[in-house]
């Protein structure tokens, strides 16, 4: 920021705010009050010692010396007790595009009318705030002005923030617009959404999880409550970028089964988010058409920054509910130094009895910490470190006489014990350059580790399919066992320059990655169920002999991926702006070279209305675990698509928006499986995706929020083996989400949401009786005569979320109940087919409800 904006900003500054009073705080005015009347009762006892002659001086003496010990006692307790409903906020405010701190920026406390405003190094601070939530707005001449719903001001403590603001558009005019990191940012015109903190934890069904609170995004579809991994415009849990403060995660889910459908990994992804509540502080999601600086996954793309710990005040928080607990401890180490950190520990065990699922030890935890350094005016040096490891444990022990294994979620004859956990940390500098430029380095290292062991027992059954005794047949506690241990190491340098109509992003990622993989198959085992294209020519029996020397694979190398991009956002005039950019990928196991165009930009219809447009090309990655499983010869590609995104936004209002979008996707060298029984793969897939989404949100500002989407969608693939084209697993034609929170007071908070989606296609079959023509081993097989050829039934579902807080002199307490399905009806996620039953049981949820207590200190 030059001088000529300084000394302009003065006196044109309030054009974008109210004026502000000049505030008597509350304790103040008491305090002096308290000091008056002190006054007024010492020179009363003065004038009557004055009359007061002979004995009466002395007693009048001890009147006086009571009086004002009396005062003196009112005027600490008043002290003490106004201290205590009070807080402070105090911050940073920079610009988005270059992180230069932005002097002379208004920052306005709205119910209070009150404020302050920014210092040559962007500081500013407001004092003596009661205690309670305030929207804030900030504002600063050239740039959007920016709404916070809500910040929370806790007693003798300081709520520290750093607040970024985007550059004025002519789109937005002075309009301003509740806005989160990434939005209104022309860099990124389609299809980007963000979360702030409160958002994502009073996001009704949630229950703190920042991936099922995305689930209601338009475009967005997941595997129903009992899983929170996302799947965006046509594409599977697989296919995002995830990055945490700017480091590439492997995967940000608990519970994913690697390993239990035939060796391969589960679609339907993980269950449960390896972020506790309240640990993310910002979040930007952009579905598809995301620039140059992204690449190696193709459909979405996931950022989340990491709450940094508070630069003025210590405070230390638990949430105890009925899964577990999590304990957050937040403050300054050091004049320069914050740190956060939390641990989480959660355990199943409860929840199974009081949902009378399946028995089983399912367990995980979450343990994080964060420091933050001011090391001087242009560096900025943050650390982050990351451990996350799970248990789930289903033995001989766990499976009861009397169960049907034909029910819900029965977990069938399948036994398993898995032991994983990853592992991140890393270290981010930012460095100003000068006042128009700025460069990032970042170093990490993360790893992932699995060991899952899966077995099965063979229960004697009566006619029903109930459980007579559950080892009668025996049982193999480990009959399939995957190891898959990753590790990555790598380095990210980004460096961004603002010219005057022209922003420059440029950088380089190079990274080395071991991968040791084994699967292993102990001895030759039967699979009944299979598809048509599956049988061998002439085979005659009913089945599938799985052999371990056709399932079995090892793998241990290490490789180097290399990428280079860079992207340029041009305003062309008021009107146009369009952001060309380039990324080149090396692809070590693969030995391929890949470039990736890319092109989006905004026309501004007037200063409320904007049509958005993108498309690009997009290599993914073959996943890791599929190019270890494969013969030395057998090379997989990367799969490629093309892109393209057209919209229409709407800012009605400055927390009123409506987003209009249609999408269409074109699948090349897409990996698939020409036979369940072994582990050859190939690029020969194919397919296509399109569809529409529409989504008006009133974002969080005064007392509500809420949002109405609607998407429609077609996936289709295509593996090229003769049997044509077929929906792809999350091929959902319609959903519909209806979200709303309201706060009455402040002390409760009551939110809804709403979900219905068409069914996910599931395969039609036939099933055999006797296939292995032996009444005294019976059993059943499955052959699917057309892959995801019907629909299991449409998903719905509405949750409920009551929040209530108070504050009080010593910190926070509040309650909470959040239920998932409300009315209890049993959402089918997936069948799995029964040889001992020749039926299937369905995966899936009913009713899900969680409670806890918070209390901060």
């Amino acid at each position: 920021m030059g001088n000529e904006k300084n000394s302009s900003y003065k006196s044109e500054r309030w054009r974008y705010l109210p004026p502000l009073k000049h505030v008597t705080y509350e304790a103040e005015y008491l305090v002096k009050k308290g000091r008056s009347r002190s006054a007024l009762m010492e020179q009363e006892c003065q004038g009557k010692s004055n009359i007061i002659a002979g004995e009466n001086k002395a007693v009048s003496n001890v009147k006086l010396m009571r009086t004002l010990f009396l005062t003196s006692l009112f005027f600490l307790v008043t002290s003490l007790t106004m201290a205590q409903v009070t807080g402070t906020f105090k911050g940073k405010v920079i610009e988005e595009s270059t992180k230069q701190p932005i002097p002379g920026a208004s920052v306005y406390v709205n119910n209070l009318k009150v404020g302050a405003t920014t210092d040559t190094g962007g500081i500013f601070v407001i004092r003596s705030i009661p205690v309670g939530t305030y929207p804030v707005t900030i504002a600063s001449m050239g740039f959007q002005n920016k709404q916070i719903s809500e910040v929370v001001i806790t007693a003798n403590k300081t709520y520290y923030t750093e607040i970024a603001l985007l550059p004025l558009t002519s789109q937005l005019g002075e309009v301003t617009v509740m806005s989160f990191k990434g939005e209104n940012n022309l860099l990124t015109p389609v299809s980007t959404y963000a979360y702030s903190r409160e958002e994502l934890f009073r996001s009704p069904g949630a229950q703190g999880d920042i991936m099922r609170a995305l689930s209601s995004l338009p475009g967005v579809v997941s595997s129903g409550s009992q899983f929170s991994a996302i799947a965006a415009r046509g594409q599977g849990t697989q296919d995002n970028v995830y990055m945490v403060d700017d480091i590439p995660m492997f995967n940000l889910s608990h519970l994913e089964s690697e390993g239990y459908n035939s060796g391969f990994n589960d679609p339907n992804g993980g269950r449960f988010s390896i972020f506790a509540p309240r640990i993310i502080d910002n979040v930007q999601f952009q579905n598809g058409g995301f620039d140059a600086l992204n690449g190696r996954r193709s459909s979405s793309y996931l950022a989340l920054g990491v709450k940094e710990g508070n630069k003025e005040s210590w405070s230390l928080s638990g949430q105890f509910d009925l899964m577990g607990a999590t304990l957050i401890a937040d403050g300054p180490v050091s004049q320069k130094t914050s740190i956060f950190a939390s641990g989480r520990y959660q355990n199943f065990s409860a929840l199974i009895r009081l949902l009378d699922e399946q028995r089983a030890a399912i367990s995980y935890g979450d343990y994080l910490i964060k420091t933050t350094t001011e090391i001087n005016a242009k560096n900025k040096l943050s650390f982050i470190a990351m451990y996350n490891p799970e248990r789930p444990v289903r033995t001989i022990d766990d499976v009861e006489s009397g169960k049907n294994i034909n029910d819900d979620n029965s977990g069938g004859t399948t036994l398993y014990d898995h032991r994983g956990n990853k592992i991140m940390a890393g270290l981010n500098l930012r460095t100003l350059i000068d006042a128009k430029s700025y460069i990032k380095n970042v170093i990490y290292y993360r790893s992932s580790h699995v060991d899952n062991h899966f077995g099965r027992f063979n229960p004697s059954l009566d006619d029903d399919g109930v459980i007579i005794n559950p080892a009668s047949g025996g049982f193999d506690a480990s009959l399939r066992t995957i190891k898959n241990d990753q590790q990555e190491i790598g380095y990210r340098s980004i460096y961004t320059k603002r010219f005057n109509k022209l922003t420059l992003t440029a950088g380089a990622d190079a990274m080395v990655i071991n991968l040791d993989y084994a699967r292993t198959l102990d001895r030759t085992d039967t699979i009944y169920s299979f598809r048509s294209t599956d049988r061998q020519p002439g085979q005659q029996q009913n089945y599938q002999v799985l052999n371990p020397s056709l399932y079995n694979s090892s793998f241990d190398k290490a490789t180097f991926n290399g990428s280079g991009y860079i992207n340029l956002s041009w305003n062309i005039s008021s009107v146009v702006t369009i952001n060309p950019g380039m990324r080149y990928d090396y692809t070590g196991f693969t030995g391929q070279h890949t470039f990736s165009p890319r092109l989006s930009g905004s026309v501004a219809v007037d200063d409320r209305q904007s049509l958005n447009f993108a498309s690009g090309i997009y290599y993914q990655d073959a996943a890791y675990a599929d190019i270890a499983g494969q013969s030395a010869g057998n090379k997989l590609k990367n799969e490629r698509s093309i892109q393209s995104i057209l919209g229409y936004k709407m800012q009605f209002s400055s927390d009123l928006k409506l987003v209009v979008e249609g999408w269409h996707k074109d699948f090349r060298n897409v990996v698939v499986q020409p036979n369940r029984s072994q582990s050859y793969l190939n690029n020969n897939g194919s397919g296509y995706a399109y569809g529409a989404d529409v989504n008006l949100t009133k974002r969080l500002s005064e007392n509500y929020f809420g949002q109405i989407s609607y998407s429609y969608m077609q996936s289709k693939r295509n593996n090229n083996d003769g049997l044509g084209e077929y929906d792809y697993v999350f091929n959902i034609p319609h959903t519909v989400s209806l979200m709303g929170s309201y706060k009455p007071n402040k002390q409760w908070i009551f939110s809804g949401k709403f979900r219905y989606s068409t069914g996910r296609p599931t395969d039609q079959y036939i099933v055999y009786t006797n296939v292995l023509n032996d009444p005294a081993l019976l059993k059943y097989a499955q052959e699917v005569t057309s892959v995801n050829g019907t629909r299991l039934p449409d998903y719905i579902s509405l949750d409920a979320r009551v929040d209530y807080n108070k504050q009080t002199r010593w910190g926070v307490f509040s309650a909470f109940i959040d239920i998932v399905n409300v009315f209890n009806r049993f959402n089918v996620n997936t069948e799995v087919f029964l040889p001992d039953t020749g039926r299937v049981f369905n995966v899936g949820l009913g009713v899900f409800p969680t409670f806890g207590i918070r209390v901060e200190l």
